[in-house]
């Protein structure tokens, strides 16, 4: 079955970005273009092929070039951001890494802190062993976080963009 996302423009300028300076076919897509495309592919189950059809009000001097390069334009739009994506995911798991490293190191150190604190003498000591204990925890909630929650959907954005810059393009002209 086939995810049909469909698309009405005045003329096809308006898909791309018009502070994009690059040439057409190397173009950004328009940011409100961008996120609708995406917005409804993601209505679409997974398992669903997508089509894009956009329709335009004023006839382009060629169609089969302007199909050409809004083809060419959106799988390179979509198949940049599956890559950006991916380097964005790769940053992440570095970040967690590093912050798992310096959480346990600090976990640690309030663990050993805590520990010369025993057998309490006094309330202030419970209450920093408790303390110690608790914020070292805390410490853990950063890499507990990106390793939990954070890089599944960064993932599945990634296989959306891979989704998008596959599916086929159709551009249709109101006669």
């Amino acid at each position: 079955m086939t995810g049909l996302i469909e698309v009405k423009l005045m003329e096809l300028n308006q898909l791309f970005n018009s502070m994009d300076p690059s040439p057409f076919h190397e173009r950004d897509l328009d940011r409100n273009a961008e996120e609708f495309i995406v917005s409804w592919a993601q209505e679409h189950p997974r398992q669903h092929n997508l089509k894009l059809v956009l329709h335009l009000t004023k006839r382009p001097a060629d169609l089969d070039e302007a199909r050409r390069v809004v083809t060419e334009s959106v799988t390179h739009y979509f198949d940049y951001r599956a890559s950006m994506t991916l380097r964005e995911f790769k940053r992440l798991m570095r970040e967690g890494r590093t912050a798992l490293l310096v959480g346990l190191i600090f976990l640690a150190l309030c663990q050993i802190t805590a520990t010369l604190l025993t057998p309490p003498a006094g309330n202030w000591q419970a209450v920093a062993r408790e303390g110690l204990t608790i914020i070292g925890w805390v410490a853990m909630w950063k890499p507990l976080e990106i390793y939990l929650y954070r890089w599944w959907p960064l993932l599945a954005l990634r296989k959306l963009y891979q989704r998008l810059s596959v599916m086929p393009v159709e551009v249709q002209c109101a006669p």
